[in-house]
């Protein structure tokens, strides 16, 4: 039998096994890390108070909106329908019956409070997360389209689509998203929503501003992916088709653009992920997405390190997912091959 070396054994599993420790090792130092900082400034961490800004118990009371006598007390399963007669009117108000505050034969004022009722709602935290999730998605999708239509009039013959793509991209590239949001908000938002009011028709909402300045955005960068992978796509694939009869359009769907969507995925992704966390500026134009839901936070509650670090865990749940889901394609799209 051959001797066991340490070379070998590192050469086998034991570099990954003290890869591994090492890794945790690293981890477990910068949490300590972090943890030793906000003791050095005071800081108490208050973890048991952020469930309730995902979900909380809210207390609503139940009020009487006329005066009279309380008439009848029905119990009806476990709530009592409490009956005020007034002068010309009577109401009748279902109450709990554990936390009823009123007999029969009591005069009631307006406002005065019959009982209470508790019911769970939703928390400004998950509130955030969704409308973030909402403004991404219709954003993704939208910009799938304007770049999908700008990247071939990018790669056109017809020198008005192409030089209009070109104008396209290069003025949205060129410029800070942030100020394109002003834009949309300011001026373009400005101007449409008075158009709107004139017509005697409801205005638009902040999000969908937002949302048309990051689909734009999007765009004018998907455009771009868009045409580098048309042209990744071999020339004589696109003169094949046309000499077995079809036509430009139908060359583009059925032989170029399946093949340059298999490219195209992996920069996709990265610019969706991107289109993710640039949806926090939204938060300058009143939007409570998920950044200024914290923001919002931070400023009653005073835990900043908490409520920062929850939404950048957030985030990353909604990053990764996205991520794990261009890899189940990419999987799925390479077998298809």
């Amino acid at each position: 039998m051959s001797s066991f070396s340490l070379t070998d054994y590192l050469r086998t599993r034991g570099w990954r096994h003290i890869s591994i420790i090492l890794f945790f090792v690293m981890m477990v130092a910068v949490i300590g890390g972090i943890y030793f900082a906000t003791q050095k400034v005071e800081y108490v961490w208050r973890w048991y108070r952020i469930p309730q800004y995902f979900f909380y118990k809210d207390t609503t009371e139940i009020r009487s909106e006329i005066g009279g006598e309380v008439v009848s007390l029905v119990p009806k399963g476990d709530q009592v329908e409490v009956a005020i007669r007034g002068v010309d009117v009577e109401e009748v108000y279902p109450v709990p019956a554990h936390s009823l505050k009123v007999s029969k034969g009591d005069y009631i004022y307006p406002g005065d409070i019959l009982g209470v009722y508790q019911k769970w709602k939703v928390g400004i935290l998950l509130i955030g997360l969704w409308i973030t999730l909402k403004v991404s998605i219709i954003a993704v999708l939208l910009g799938i389209v304007i770049g999908l239509f700008a990247g071939l009039a990018r790669v056109s013959k017809n020198p008005a689509l192409r030089w209009t793509a070109i104008t396209y991209i290069e003025l949205i590239r060129g410029s800070p998203l942030l100020v394109q949001i002003f834009i949309w908000y300011f001026v373009l938002g400005t101007m449409f929503n008075t158009l709107l009011a004139r017509q005697g028709m409801s205005q638009l909402s902040p999000l969908w501003y937002g949302v048309a300045a990051l689909a734009v955005f999007a765009g004018a960068y998907v455009a771009e992916i868009v045409r580098a992978g048309i042209q990744s796509i071999h020339r004589g694939q696109m003169e094949a088709a046309r000499s077995l009869g079809m036509t430009y359009p139908q060359s583009m769907g059925y032989i170029i653009l399946p093949q340059a969507f298999r490219r195209i995925l992996p920069p996709l992704a990265g610019q969706f992920i991107s289109l993710i966390k640039d949806s926090s500026l939204l938060g300058i134009i009143a939007v409570r997405e998920l950044t200024k839901a914290t923001r919002e936070v931070v400023t009653t509650s005073l835990q900043p390190f908490e409520l920062w670090f929850i939404c950048a865990i957030l985030y990353l749940i909604l990053t990764f997912t996205l991520s794990m889901f261009v890899q189940y394609l990419e999987r799925r799209t390479a077998i298809g091959g």
